[in-house]
């Protein structure tokens, strides 16, 4: 079903429907730790860092559209690298999210090939993501693109101010301040 498929570059216009994606991604995780927590604004802060992304001469959103319907998207960012070691940049890939209905009809390897053409129009010759543990099954799906396991990202939740030894979470799950 790739045939009625395009991918191209999100627009301003297109802001309703990025945050739309952008925050059903979120939804889909909010089970996992570092996305359990959305917050009630969300939607009005997201207008406002979205809008400032598509903007933004570093980076892209592709949008994969299907009969005038937009089903997918993929963010990429021109990110630098590290002075000490190679690459001097990277894509930063982010953001990805296929509407279930859509799932396994070739729209992610749609985006990941659009976003492939993105890095080597800039020179750009390595792609970097994190993804969820959350989901099995997204880490089977990258691991398919070649993309490969090389760091893990470690998080420990400090002791809240106001509730002292409770951890943030639990301040927030009993009604703390946030």
């Amino acid at each position: 079903m790739t045939g009625d498929l395009a991918v191209r570059p999100a627009r301003l216009d297109d802001l309703k429907e990025v945050v739309e994606l952008r925050l059903a991604l979120l939804r889909e995780y909010s089970h996992a730790p570092m996305y359990e927590h959305l917050r009630p604004d969300a939607e009005t802060r997201a207008r406002e860092l979205f809008s400032s992304q598509l903007v933004s001469p570093n980076e892209t959103m592709l949008l994969a559209v299907r009969r005038s319907h937009i089903v997918g998207i993929l963010r990429c960012v021109d990110t630098v690298g590290s002075p000490l070691v190679y690459p001097d940049r990277y894509c930063y890939v982010s953001s990805v999210y296929v509407r279930p209905h859509e799932r396994r009809n070739g729209v992610l390897r749609a985006l990941v090939s659009a976003a492939e053409q993105w890095c080597a129009e800039r020179g750009i010759s390595e792609m970097r993501l994190h993804n969820s543990l959350a989901s099995p099954i997204a880490g089977d799906v990258w691991d398919a693109f070649g993309f490969e396991v090389v760091e893990h990202v470690r998080r420990r939740v400090l002791p809240d101010p106001i509730f002292g030894d409770l951890p943030r979470r639990h301040a927030r799950s009993k009604g703390g301040a946030y």
